[in-house]
């Protein structure tokens, strides 16, 4: 078994690293023929791009998600068309999000059998749960997921020490037995959610927590979980040319830049304060998700 989970591991980093020298050639050699062939977007700023891809991958390191802000900042710099703006995300943030846990997976404790196995299930929820996600009723899935983050960041406000009402969570760095399948089974349905649009970030910090674990645990888990996804997205809106090269590799630049900052100050956080992150990271999704639900049916009724 030690030595399986010991491989686990190295085959994570190995796919970490292949993934990310892979996105970058494509990347690279379709943004330096597109210069030569039609010239970079004039309407891009390697300045505004940068600043908003160092902040929102800053922030994305600290669990808050960096697509949402991400796009607001690109519709309100007036960076790129709106229907470039898919692209340059999973492009833009490929490469820092790589980074973020190839860092995380290196610095935070992770049983391998846990971590492996949730990484592997959030992938094959991604490719194989498209098709029955795309059936759902997104609506649903938005006020179901606001309601539970909302109940899981009170259990959290409950247990923090100087309030004591309720469970303090728990300091383990894997799981075994009906807890990892449980871990498991919910990562592959997050995987899933992930191709409707839905953030992963908030619901692992809260399966993590549910589950016993340590809150640190849950960055290289939901990071990991992203590294391997967006790659493949990025290739496929590389190959079709709908995105905006300037933004995306100004904010793959300056959004590793971002990452690095906000993991030195993350690795050095005091557990309690982490424990505040979290909560704060959970009522901002469940928000997010709250208001996209009240905001589509009074779409829907006008």
């Amino acid at each position: 078994m030690d030595f399986i989970s010991a491989n686990l591991v190295t085959i994570i980093y190995v796919l970490l690293v292949v993934f990310a020298i892979g996105i970058l050639i494509v990347f690279i050699r379709d943004f330096f023929k597109f210069k030569k062939e039609h010239g970079l977007e004039k309407e891009a700023s390697w300045i505004k791009s940068g600043g908003l891809g160092f902040l929102t991958n800053f922030f994305d390191t600290l669990g808050i998600g960096s697509f949402a802000p991400t796009t607001a900042g690109l519709r309100l710099l007036k960076q790129c068309d709106d229907k470039l703006i898919p692209g340059i995300l999973n492009i833009g943030c490929a490469i820092p999000v790589i980074f973020e846990a190839i860092l995380f997976i290196r610095e935070v404790a992770v049983e391998p059998i846990t971590l492996g196995g949730m990484l592997l299930a959030s992938v094959i929820g991604a490719y194989l749960g498209a098709g029955i996600v795309a059936k759902l009723d997104r609506q649903y899935i938005r006020i179901t997921m606001g309601v539970a983050l909302i109940i899981a960041a009170f259990l959290m406000i409950a247990g923090l020490p100087w309030v004591g009402w309720g469970p303090t969570g728990g300091e383990a760095v894997g799981l075994t037995g009906g807890k990892l399948v449980i871990a498991i089974g919910a990562n592959f349905v997050l995987g899933a959610l992930m191709t409707a649009g839905i953030g992963l970030y908030g619901p692992c910090m809260a399966l993590v927590y549910v589950l016993g674990m340590s809150p640190r645990v849950a960055f290289p888990i939901m990071m990991g979980s992203c590294a391997l996804l967006m790659p493949v997205a990025s290739i496929k809106f590389i190959k079709e040319g709908v995105y905006g090269r300037k933004s995306a590799m100004a904010i793959n630049i300056f959004g590793v830049v971002g990452v690095a900052v906000a993991f030195w100050i993350v690795k050095s956080m005091p557990l309690d304060i982490l424990r505040i992150l979290v909560i704060l990271v959970l009522l901002y999704t469940a928000i997010s998700f709250l208001y996209s639900f009240a905001k589509d049916r009074k779409g829907a009724k006008a």
